[in-house]
Parts: C-alpha cells; structure tokens; sequence
C-alpha cells in the first residue's frame, strides 16, 4: 500500500513516515500543499493523509482537488481542532475518516487499513492463492499453513503480487507501489527483494520470473523449476546500481 502524508512538522512528519513504514506501508510525504498536489500528479495512491492546516494550499484545497480529480482515493484529515464545527466541514469536503492531533500511530495505521479495505470492498481482507495465505491486518503470511516470517518489505512485496491474483507485475510497478518516493528507479532492490522472498516462501518456488516482463504468483506450472534466482525482469529487476532503496 502506498499513502500519501501532507504534514507540514517535521517531527511529526518523521513519525508518521517511521511508523507506516512498520507497518509495511510506503509513505511520501509533503511538507507543503503544493508539493502534495505535484506528489499526486504523478503517483496513484491507496490513501491521502491530510493535515488541514499547512504553507501553500491547504490541506482542505488539496482535499478538494483530490475529489475534483475522481481518483476515489479515501481521505484522512488530520487536525488539531477538535470541534463538530471542524469535523463536519471537513467531512464536507470530502474527507472519509478525521483524526484528532495528538494521536498514536498505531491508530492511524488501523484507520488508513479500514480506508483501504473500505474503497476495496470486493477484496476479501485476507488474500490466498497457490497455498499462500496472507493477512495484511496481522500482518502474517502463511504457505500450505506453515507460518512464514517476512521482512516488511517482502511483505510488502508479496502483498502486491497477490493482490494482482496471478497476473504478472513489473518491477517499475512493484518499486511504485512497495517502495516510496525515495526509490532509485536503476536500484536492484526489487530483484533482491524478489530472490529473498523467493526463499522465503520455499520451494517448490512459488514467485515465478518472467524474463524481461516482471514477476507473479505461480499455481504450479512451473515456478518451481528455477533455482531461487530471478533473471531480471525490467529496469527495476535487472540488477541496476546495487545500490539499496529503503529494504528491510
């Protein structure tokens, strides 16, 4: 899952970004109304995270812009006003879900998954293909009920990859929505991460190459002849700089 977070404190920003990351959900975050408005220009996100009051247009504009555009994307408002008053026109405007400065993180990654499940309703909460079970509220992923302990990022990974049901997923799509802003596009990361869950999973291996295309989940046709490698599969699988992007 990939949020967007319009927060103008530093401190606060760092937080949020620290915390979804835990959770294994990239964040990009604006520090400035204009520069979430160019963040949404060019990325699809899965959740925005607005606070209301920030330099440039405020957190109510983009808000605006977001519903204007008719992407769907769930809105979280962000504030530290607390009364009706505030809540209603931020509902107003669109907002799906508001939550109140000070708060835990904890609750705000409960909330951003509420959204998500919400907008996709027609997704079951827990995905299962080809023997693996993952729960993205617990966080757990299971293959032929074996439990499988994952760094965030396969987590991540594997979670987009389920979620497209079989279909194949290229690299550039898989640094899109499993990585943030941060990403280097020529980085080798999306290979490495790809070979460890590989390994991970176990065999017969069940994340399958396809060369020059991208990566899917294999039902048994053949996944599980490779030995643990991929051969590339885009730009973002073909071994790059060797430099890291926010693995782990």
């Amino acid at each position: 899952m990939r949020v967007l977070v319009l927060e103008d404190e530093p401190y606060m920003a760092q937080a949020v970004r620290d915390g979804l990351r835990l959770a294994a959900i990239a964040a990009d975050v604006a520090g400035d109304g204009a520069s979430a408005l160019e963040l949404l220009d060019v990325n699809a996100y899965d959740v925005a995270v607005l606070d209301r009051d920030v330099p440039g247009p405020s957190g109510d504009e983009v808000a605006r812009r977001i519903v204007a555009s008719g992407s769907g994307t769930p809105i979280l408002m962000l504030t530290a006003a607390d009364r009706l008053d505030d809540k209603v026109s931020g509902f107003e405007l669109g907002a799906d879900d508001y939550l109140t400065k000070p708060f835990e993180v904890r609750e705000l990654v409960l909330r951003i998954r509420a959204l998500d499940r919400r907008r996709a309703h027609h997704r079951p909460p827990v995905r299962e293909l080809a023997g693996l079970r993952l729960d993205p509220f617990r966080r757990e992923v299971h293959r032929d009920g074996r439990y499988v302990p994952l760094t965030r990022k396969q987590f991540a990974v594997l979670e987009v990859l389920l979620a497209a049901d079989g279909g194949v997923v290229s690299a550039e799509q898989l640094l899109a929505r499993a990585w943030d802003e941060n990403a280097d596009p020529f980085t080798n990361a999306v290979r490495i991460t790809v070979s460890t869950l590989r390994k991970r999973l176990g065999r017969p291996w069940v994340v399958a190459t396809v060369p020059g295309v991208g990566y899917r989940i294999d039902a048994g046709d053949g996944a599980g002849d490779g030995d643990g490698e991929d051969d590339g599969a885009g730009s973002g699988g073909s071994g790059g700089s060797g430099r890291g992007s926010g693995g782990g």
